[in-house]
């Protein structure tokens, strides 16, 4: 468990795109932390290739956001919400992991395995067995002649959670960079990236190299075990990263989902490899990475495993330094809000 412990305020959770409240994505705020000197600084997204070095590489996930949230109504007329997590591993496409829901979407819904829901358009979902060892997900088998994608296309919302009131269009859970249909939600730190901040950063001999890893619902609290996902690092990508590294540059990477990609292809050689599949490998301060310098990510909840990764990333002191100073500067949460930047 993470040694970092706050209590979130709701002020400080962002309830719509910050273009809604009148800021472009790349305006948001940006606290950026040193790891040699242990120092901070605060400036804006658009702030980043002058915090960055030429010979730097910057690793995106180029997964595409799906609209995976479903109204669903139960044997008993009430109505649920289904959140379409991911394909269930190695098993056919009708085969996927589900999150049940409020039908608002606001709470965690527990249905009992068995039971078979009726979707919009005349699909249907039956509900298998709780998924791996958590309560939260479910294995369900979809019935309809659809593929699960293309139901999905046109039937599906993207998943909203309580803390965004309102509905806003798939477009606002799209990265600019996003070419790969297939994340539940948005692999939201590279969010605040704009085609002209990413000309900017080529401009300065900085490379943006993609890899693909498909997200599932919002990330596991602290006691649940990870979630297979699935990734891709091409070779191309793999050869960049090993040049940099020659050379003496840096690898930046850009969101959590990132880092998993890159150490699950680093297979125990602690060097950047090309390599496709499922992965559950789970990252802690124990463990370390290995395969990156910096990382830019958002603001995460106080019970989410992905502070494990932070920790290992920036270190203990390095990290709860820089939550204190985001809580105290009024920093916003969540999907659509601000930025934190982790450099050596």
């Amino acid at each position: 468990m993470s040694a970092l412990a706050f209590e979130l305020q709701p002020a400080l959770e962002a309830h719509e795109p910050p273009e809604a409240r009148g800021i472009p994505r790349d305006g948001v705020r940006l606290l950026v932390a040193h790891r040699h000197d242990g120092s901070i600084e605060h400036g804006t997204f658009r702030d980043l290739p002058e915090l960055l070095e030429p010979g730097d590489v910057i690793v995106v996930n180029v997964s595409a956001t799906i609209p995976a949230a479903v109204p669903a109504r139960r044997p008993n007329e009430s109505l649920v919400r289904v959140h379409f997590a991911t394909r269930a591993p190695h098993l056919e496409d009708d085969w996927r992991v589900v999150e049940m829901r409020s039908a608002d979407g606001a709470r965690p819904a527990r249905l009992p395995a068995g039971e078979r829901l009726e979707l919009r358009g005349g699909a249907a979902l039956e509900l298998v067995a709780p998924y791996a060892s958590g309560q939260r997900l479910m294995l369900a088998r979809f019935c309809c002649a659809l593929l699960v994608d293309e139901y999905l296309e046109d039937h599906g919302e993207p998943i909203r959670y309580a803390h965004v009131p309102r509905e806003w269009p798939l477009d606002a859970y799209q990265n600019v960079y996003a070419i790969s249909p297939g994340s539940a939600e948005m692999p939201s730190a590279g969010r605040p990236f704009t085609r002209e901040l990413i000309s900017r950063l080529i401009a300065r001999d900085i490379t943006v190299a993609p890899i693909t890893l498909h997200t599932g619902v919002s990330s596991p609290e602290s006691h649940e075990p990870p979630f297979p996902e699935w990734f891709e690092v091409p070779e191309r990508t793999a050869e960049t990263i090993s040049a940099a590294r020659e050379r003496g540059g840096r690898v930046i990477a850009v969101g959590t989902t990132v880092v998993r990609a890159l150490e699950s292809a680093a297979a125990g050689r602690g060097c950047t490899c090309a390599r496709s599949g499922w992965t559950s490998h789970v990252i802690t301060p124990e463990c370390g990475v290995r395969t990156i310098d910096g990382l830019i990510t958002g603001w995460h909840d106080p019970d989410a495993s992905h502070l494990l990764m932070l920790e290992a990333v920036a270190g203990a002191e390095l990290l709860q330094v820089s939550y204190a100073a985001a809580l105290d500067s009024g920093y916003l949460w969540h999907e659509f809000g601000d930025s934190h930047l982790i450099l050596p």
